[in-house]
């Protein structure tokens, strides 16, 4: 996103499995962009939800390299309607986001982003949606959840992680990434806990120096 463009923050209501799921809407007020996201908050019952502050640097970083980008509570999070279902019903939320988007979006390249619980939910999701260009994960919680699908997801995938995560271990992902199918990239960011605290500037470089060419079209 160029200086001066502007940009617009709107509150939306989409239609998921146990009601309606509140988001947020971060997009460019005077063009409909070549690329869309969805960005998905950590663990409900842990404080999780759209406002996030690694969820809102991941959003922010993602529309400032051109995408419009739509963040969602997960049911019973905020003013969506429901209850937490354990990671199964919060998948079907996420897929009816993410037809939500191709729907307002049917022209746009589309990237996936979690952040960790968010991450289980992405990769799942990417697994099994088409039309996912791009998955992108921070922090994902590999120690709890099974990230297993990811062996023979063929997606895209950047991963980002703090070496001072003490909620998902970095050596937990550095025995579990390996197994992932290409092609994924993993960055380190040096000293980051798992909310990346004094280090989301760190996490929005490491996120704009992998990302920025493919933003632009470039697919190698």
């Amino acid at each position: 996103m160029s200086a001066g463009e502007p940009s617009r923050l709107a509150s939306i209501a989409i239609a998921g499995p146990a009601g309606n799921l509140e988001g947020l809407l971060q997009h460019h007020a005077d063009h409909t962009p070549a690329l869309a996201a969805l960005v998905l908050h950590p663990h409900p019952l842990y404080g999780g939800t759209l406002h996030n502050k690694v969820v809102h640097r991941v959003a922010s970083t993602l529309h400032q390299l051109g995408a419009d980008v739509l963040r969602i509570n997960f049911r019973g999070v905020g003013g969506s309607e429901g209850h937490h279902d354990r990671g199964v019903g919060e998948l079907e939320d996420a897929r009816a986001a993410w037809r939500w988007l191709g729907e307002r979006y049917p022209h746009a390249r589309r990237w996936l982003a979690g952040f960790s619980f968010g991450s289980w939910i992405a990769a799942r999701l990417a697994a099994s949606e088409p039309h996912v260009e791009r998955l992108v994960l921070v922090a994902p919680s590999v120690r709890v959840s099974s990230f297993e699908v990811l062996r023979t997801c063929t997606v895209p995938k950047l991963i980002v992680q703090g070496t001072a995560d003490d909620v998902c271990p970095i050596e937990f992902l550095r025995a579990e990434f390996p197994t992932w199918a290409e092609p994924r990239t993993l960055i380190e960011v040096d000293g980051a806990s798992h909310f990346f605290d004094r280090r989301l500037g760190a996490l929005g470089d490491a996120l704009r120096g992998a990302l920025e060419g493919f933003a632009r079209g470039a697919t190698a």
